[in-house]
């Protein structure tokens, strides 16, 4: 028993020595430490105004104190965001609406769907832009330039147009999610299936292989890479675009729609409960598709 608490005690200091866990902590500690002094200064004016007003003795422990329980701060603690998550994801019903966990639920969807269509779309403009010169030279400037649009301008007017014709609910922000999504796919699609050199061109021609041949058996290989880099960034893009669909449509379900009660509501720990659970969501979403990536190259034989 001895032997083995010595061994895990080792392997933790190993770890801590190697710098795997000790830079962690110590950005963690340093971000709480920053976050505490932040709500005293951020909140105190409130408090020494409200304390001059009610003719109140004060002193500096008491701001503190209360700067760290202020109903309506302008910047929470971290335990207030802490009982605020307790209480809307663990102590609500899944199914409730002021459940977190419902309306991330809601997000995610959108978002998963946003970011199938986006990837699809970036794929399809991709090879069209490599095999097509003239998809090249004339789609490629619009792709981009597309990109120049504000997306909270562009989002009203989606949501009108898709709404006039019957497309309500999920589909139209899964559409401004694609839109923003499918930009970091296209290009490093492109980049992936361009990623094969001269010589090795020079090689499928010599062994008679048809452009499909080539497409399939060299380009698309070559492009997995590239292609799964992209998608991190797209699906947490993606999810940028479900959260901000959610705000132009007047949504009562999602976590953009919490984030705007909250706002409306002075509600900023709400907000901030809101923010968690989608970074969270978020760092969920691109791990998951590094984890695809892994075992797709795994199957392809490049990783171990």
């Amino acid at each position: 028993m001895t032997d083995h608490t010595t061994g895990m005690n080792s392997g933790l200091w190993h770890r801590l020595y190697n710098g795997q866990v000790l830079p962690v902590v110590t950005v963690i500690l340093t971000i709480l430490v920053f976050w505490y002094a932040g709500a005293v200064y951020m909140n105190s004016d409130r408090l020494i105004d409200g304390y001059d007003r009610a003719k109140t003795d004060w002193t500096f422990s008491q701001l503190v104190e209360d700067a760290w329980s202020m109903e309506r701060p302008i910047l929470p603690a971290p335990q207030q965001i802490v009982v605020e998550l307790d209480k809307t994801v663990l102590q609500k019903n899944i199914t409730s609406k002021r459940s977190l966990v419902f309306h991330a639920w809601v997000t995610l969807s959108s978002t998963l769907l946003g970011f199938a269509f986006g990837t699809i779309l970036g794929v399809v403009l991709a090879v069209g832009i490599v095999h097509v010169q003239t998809l090249d030279r004339s789609l490629m400037p619009w792709v981009i330039a597309s990109q120049t649009i504000p997306i909270l301008a562009i989002a009203p007017m989606i949501i009108v147009v898709l709404g006039h014709l019957g497309l309500t609910g999920l589909v139209p922000k899964a559409i401004i999610s694609m839109y923003l999504c499918f930009f970091p796919i296209t290009i490093g699609m492109v980049k992936g299936l361009r990623s094969p050199d001269v010589l090795q061109l020079d090689l499928m021609k010599t062994y008679s292989a048809s452009g499909s041949d080539v497409f399939w058996k060299l380009r698309i290989p070559a492009s997995i890479p590239y292609l799964f880099t992209s998608l991190k960034v797209a699906v947490a893009i993606s999810l940028v675009g479900a959260i901000v669909a959610e705000l132009p449509t007047g949504a009562v379900q999602g976590l953009g729609a919490r984030l705007l009660a909250g706002s409306y509501y002075g509600q900023t720990i709400q907000i901030w409960s809101a923010l968690v659970v989608a970074s969270v969501l978020g760092m969920v979403l691109v791990w998951s598709v590094g984890f695809a990536e892994k075992l797709t190259l795994r199957k392809m034989g490049g990783q171990k």
